[in-house]
């Protein structure tokens, strides 16, 4: 479970003061206050071409997450070499998220993410061709993995910048809902299970499916008219860059709201990364708490799955009767409680629903952090912010699993999955101390 640190995503929660920039007039929040609160729209053709470009492009996610892994496998037995190529995955992401914030908010949102799409089906497509000719090695998968990483980075970014333009402010909820269901829909339900099949079939097409999948999301988001780019002509250059980054990175430092947000996001990514670390093996083969199968682990990740899409799709009504700042900090709070469950009661038939709410819970926090982010940062820093926040939240995941493993050889699983847990818990106080619902609704 991540939470969408100031997305807060993730998966993934934070505004934006004046003081930063003021909003263009048309970006502006409309002036009911709450999403809820407004009447509804309907979300339009360009809201619509967008999901179907996401769901294309996270369907090839699905299947190259996947299936890299498992190809991996078939060329060494090195653990490490293994764990590099996951490495590779997430390391753009540290090295790339703030430099990519600013090419977004300098850039026409929906360009970048065609040209990030488009890049992305060439790479694919000689990666497949390598495969093919049997020319492929771990050095070129694991380049593979940094390059395709590149792309998630401005695809991610710009399409989190997208969003706010392409639907109605009063649907944000129901839009970012939407766009986390057919995301968890598409790379869990259906890419992942594709992934297996594929490469049981031909390596070959293990890379070129998604590559013909990121060439039609390109395609898709390509039909929408219109730009989509907020930035003033202004200096260029190095100076001008820095200066440009360091603008987003003081908005996320100094907003009230906006800094206890993602520094709670971040560290319970980081513990909730050990805990899922370990989680594999108090769970899986003989000797384990749980027994299980491999196979049968396989559908902890549907069951995740099956709870974010059901999180997700109800975050609009449940805004109805709930304030956003409590619906956050419950969803963080519930999932952080739920996690102690597989290890103080380790029943195989409970980890399964414990999951689906699990699932539920971080969805719903996830989707209300996002809109609220984009409902109160200033439209031409969006991409620097959000950058800013996933360097921070998605860099402090692979020490989580480094200090969970380590730790765990020391004291041994439950006692170190109950300390994250534990972790997760007390988190969220910090901005429930620090933040209120009154600051959100008048921002």
């Amino acid at each position: 479970m991540t939470t969408d640190v100031a997305r807060a995503d993730q998966s993934d929660p934070t505004p934006h003061a004046a003081s930063a920039g003021t909003p263009d007039a048309a970006h502006d929040v409309p002036a009911e206050g709450a999403p809820h609160a407004a009447a509804k729209e309907p979300l339009g053709p360009r809201f619509r071409a967008l999901l179907t470009s996401t769901g294309l492009a996270n369907l090839a996610d699905g299947i190259v997450q996947v299936g890299l892994p498992l190809y991996a496998v078939t060329l060494t037995r090195s653990p490490s070499q293994v764990a590099l190529l996951t490495a590779a995955s997430w390391l753009p992401w540290l090295l790339l998220a703030l430099v990519g914030g600013m090419a977004v908010d300098r850039s026409d949102r929906k360009r970048v993410q065609v040209a990030a799409l488009g890049t992305r089906a060439v790479l694919l497509t000689g990666a497949a061709a390598l495969v093919l000719t049997g020319h492929m090695s771990m050095l070129l998968l694991v380049t593979l993995a940094l390059a395709y990483g590149a792309t998630d980075v401005l695809v991610d970014l710009a399409e989190t910048a997208l969003v706010p333009d392409v639907a109605p402010r009063s649907r944000l909820q129901a839009a970012n809902g939407r766009v986390q269901a057919v995301q968890m829909v598409a790379g869990a339900f259906v890419g992942a299970p594709i992934a297996g099949l594929l490469l049981g079939w031909d390596a070959t097409a293990l890379l070129a499916v998604p590559a013909v999948l990121a060439a039609a999301g390109a395609a898709v988001l390509a039909t929408i008219r219109g730009s989509y780019r907020h930035a003033t002509s202004g200096p260029r250059g190095p100076r001008a860059a820095l200066h440009e980054i360091r603008e987003g990175l003081s908005t996320l430092v100094h907003h009230p709201v906006l800094r206890p947000m993602t520094i709670a996001g971040a560290v319970f990514n980081m513990a909730s990364t050990g805990y899922t670390t370990l989680l594999v093996l108090w769970a899986v083969g003989e000797g384990s708490a749980l027994g299980l199968a491999p196979e049968q682990y396989a559908w902890i990740g549907v069951a995740m799955a099956v709870g974010a899409v059901t999180g997700s799709v109800l975050v609009e009504p449940a805004l109805r009767v709930v304030p956003e700042l409590r619906l956050i900090l419950g969803g963080w709070w519930a999932g952080a409680v739920l996690l102690a469950v597989p290890v103080l009661f380790p029943v195989p038939w409970l980890l399964y629903p414990v999951l689906v709410a699990i699932g539920m819970a971080s969805a719903s926090a996830n989707v209300v952090s996002r809109t609220l982010r984009q409902r109160l940062v200033a439209p031409r820093l969006m991409g620097r912010v959000t950058g800013a926040s996933r360097t921070l939240g998605f860099g402090l995941m692979p020490l989580g699993a480094v200090l969970a493993g380590v730790a765990a050889d020391r004291w041994g699983l439950a006692p170190v999955m109950l300390a994250a847990a534990a972790v997760c818990v007390a988190v969220p106080a910090l901005p429930a101390l620090t933040v209120r619902q009154r600051m959100l609704d008048e921002a």
